[in-house]
């Protein structure tokens, strides 16, 4: 007779079509092939729900917001007694010890951190980031682990929260799916992916500041003298006037009949697989996925040297090189160079095998001790 297969909550608030939801659909469709999992999703939507795998428990709960949720995972830990508890985003990590501390049990909880939260209150005022980060500071020693996406990450949880280093684990995002190639396969969905009189460059992100597509189309626009090209940016627009901005910039620029904004792509790895170059201009992040796609399908890439990530993934430039975040002259003269000068794809997808989902879903599971651990 088999072991009983050991059981993991998973809490996540979903909010957009942004990576975390990617990655934590992805690692649940791994973890289900190891042990049960139930997925505790607030704000669930169709979109989301259909990629969330058949073996996969799908718990949906009535709560809208973290905080509101408490009761509700109060009661999960107590009746269902998973054998431990993992939770995307900080918010929701709050609420889930604080739930765990309704229920009156000891189930391990560990929160995923998928952004450097320093660069992205650097603007704030300073009551903002101390509203921001003293619950962090006061209620993560009662974690039993943070899983950080990055070294920087990892780093910047460490100065943030100040609990004790031990406690904060890396491990890579699983980006790479055993779909990826299959999605890249199709075919191209655009007809300057098609016709490659002009070479085309790709950005892939919601049109927010944080992914300074600004400075992408400076950078753009600044080398179409010396290499006459095509810019394709995909990603939804969080504001209405977050596009029409972008627009507004590149007709000022000259180079509205070479910009593309399809909005949000089901499968952006079709428009990705036919590009020459891909482009991370972001002020910040955590661990780009995007990048990590980029280099997984062997696309030459150029990227902003931004807290957390892109340092880690290129390998300090061996990959793809690293600018300044916010200068066009740089990012321009990088993206020339690359075009003219690729690295082979296959030395690009060696570069990011670490970020394999099954090897990703692997570390998670031995950490949380659901797994045992090897020497891999």
């Amino acid at each position: 007779m088999s072991p009983q297969r050991k059981r993991l909550g998973v809490l996540i608030a979903f909010s957009g079509d942004g990576g975390v939801e990617r990655m934590v659909t992805n690692l649940c469709a791994e973890f289900a092939q190891h042990v049960q999992v139930d997925l505790l999703a607030l704000k669930l939507d169709g979109g989301h729900a259909a990629r969330i795998p058949p073996s996969v428990n799908l718990m949906r709960l009535e709560a809208r917001h973290a905080w509101t949720s408490v009761p509700e995972v109060a009661r999960y830990l107590r009746e269902q007694k998973p054998d431990a508890l993992l939770v995307a985003k900080d918010r929701a990590g709050r609420a889930a010890l604080s739930a765990r501390r309704k229920a009156g049990t000891t189930t391990p909880i560990f929160i995923r951190l998928g952004t450097n939260l320093s660069a992205a209150l650097e603007r704030k005022d300073p009551f903002s980031r101390w509203l921001r980060t003293a619950p962090m500071r006061r209620r993560y020693p009662e974690v039993d682990g943070v899983i950080a996406v990055s070294e920087g990450v990892r780093e910047d949880t460490l100065r943030v929260t100040g609990i004790p280093a031990q406690r904060v684990h890396v491990i890579r995002n699983p980006v790479i799916t055993p779909r990826l190639a299959d999605q890249a396969a199709e075919a191209a969905p655009h007809d300057w992916l098609v016709d490659k009189s002009l070479p085309v460059v790709i950005g892939m992100g919601r049109l927010t500041r944080q992914k300074d597509f600004d400075t992408l189309l400076r950078a753009f626009a600044a080398m179409q003298a010396e290499l006459p090209s095509r810019l394709i940016i995909l990603g939804e627009a969080p504001q209405p006037g977050d596009r029409q901005r972008l627009e507004q910039l590149a007709r000022s620029l000259g180079v509205e009949g070479r910009l593309l904004l399809p909005g949000f792509q089901k499968n952006p790895y079709a428009w990705l697989a036919h590009a020459d170059l891909f482009v991370l201009s972001s002020a910040w992040e955590g661990s780009p996925n995007a990048l990590t796609e980029a280099l997984a399908l062997g696309i030459p890439s150029v990227s902003t040297d931004c807290p957390s990530g892109p340092m880690e993934i290129l390998a300090g430039g061996a990959f793809g090189p690293l600018v300044p975040v916010g200068d066009p002259a740089a990012m321009s003269g990088a993206m020339l160079a690359t075009l003219r000068s690729p690295l082979p794809a296959d030395r690009l997808r060696a570069a990011v095998a670490e970020y394999r989902s099954d090897l990703s879903a692997q570390r998670y599971l031995q950490l949380m001790n659901l797994l045992p651990r090897t020497n891999d």
